[in-house]
């Protein structure tokens, strides 16, 4: 989910160096318990997460398969008078829905009642310098459980320093800044009492880093032992803008801790920008690149994201028709393979 704003190489480059130094402050340490927490879930069809404490072993690190739409208030009444068939569960971001009642509350509610639910939040500011918000912290993991969530994710990014900055900001590729942002992940993850994942994040400019993306990420996620949100989308505008395969991106991931996958379309700036905005069609380099991750990853639960320019519900069921085609086209391949 992004703000809608102008965007020119210009501004993007100086708002993001400007901004990285809020990143970079020193870090209070953190007080982190001990506990590991896994989140077991079940195959498809999707069902509730189940929390384990202790150092138990996940039975099944992440729902197998599944096409999901990201919920939006646009299109709420809608879908819930429709309740297509086509959408396997439903993702919403936690901060637009914790004090809201009435028929807003009810319409949340009917849909959960049909749909395997999974919260994708915007403002946990794991990437940031100042004391995470634990009031937060607890609010969504109250909520999780009331509603049954079976996955809780954010952004690999920083969002915040004296208040909120309304942007997902990237966080300097350093060991310091890996090491930094995986205590904070383990303070949220004993706070909640379940696993979460990170969403690799779109960004412009990459200050002061001291190692590439892929390698970033894997470190954190390895020193957090958290998850993965594969953003594929992501994987694409950052391979324009900063000049990299997406393929050989995509190979660098840990792929043992992808929970599941996000794809959407993004806007065309420039011959070597791209913005991701979740306001347009999945283009077909995309499709192609998700096929990929399902070649590496197994058909994995895959969610389609628009926040602009949102057409009709019958436009967006046809995507998530073309997302359910590759995961079924993947799960033939899959059982060929066991075959032979």
């Amino acid at each position: 989910m992004k703000a809608n704003v102008v965007v020119t190489k210009q501004n993007l480059k100086a708002s993001v160096e400007k901004a990285i130094v809020v990143a970079t402050r020193p870090l209070k340490r953190a007080s982190v318990g001990k506990a590991s927490v896994v989140v077991t879930v079940a195959k498809k069809p999707l069902a509730r997460a189940n929390v384990v404490k202790g150092n138990a072993v996940a039975d099944a690190a992440r729902p197998t398969g599944g096409a999901g739409l990201g919920l939006r208030r646009s299109f709420l009444h809608e879908f819930n008078a429709r309740a297509p068939e086509e959408v396997d569960f439903i993702e919403i971001a936690p901060e637009n829905w914790l004090r809201v009642g009435g028929r807003w509350g009810a319409a949340l509610a009917a849909a959960v009642e049909r749909y395997p639910l999974f919260l994708h939040g915007l403002s946990l500011d794991i990437g940031g310098s100042r004391p995470i918000d634990m009031e937060l912290v607890y609010g969504i993991a109250e909520f999780s459980r009331r509603h049954g969530a079976i996955v809780y994710s954010d952004h690999l990014t920083y969002c915040a320093d004296d208040g909120h900055l309304y942007d997902l900001l990237p966080i300097p590729f350093t060991e310091e800044s890996a090491r930094r942002v995986a205590a904070r992940v383990r303070q949220v993850q004993d706070a909640m009492e379940m696993r979460i994942a990170l969403e690799n994040a779109s960004y412009y400019a990459a200050p002061g880093a001291e190692m590439d993306e892929a390698t970033f990420i894997r470190l954190v996620l390895e020193e957090a032992d958290c998850d993965l949100l594969l953003d594929v989308n992501n994987i694409w505008v950052n391979s324009i803008n900063h000049g990299y395969d997406p393929h050989e991106f995509l190979a660098a991931l840990p792929h043992e801790r992808v929970r599941y996958a996000h794809i959407a379309g993004h806007a065309v700036e420039d011959a070597d920008l791209r913005v991701d905005t979740h306001g347009a069609d999945v283009i077909e380099p995309v499709w192609g690149l998700l096929e990929s991750a399902y070649a590496r990853c197994g058909p994995l639960p895959t969610l389609l994201e628009r926040d602009f320019n949102i057409p009709p519900i019958d436009q967006l069921l046809m995507e998530i028709s073309e997302i359910q085609l590759r995961l079924d086209a993947a799960s033939a391949l899959a059982v060929e393979g066991v075959r032979a």
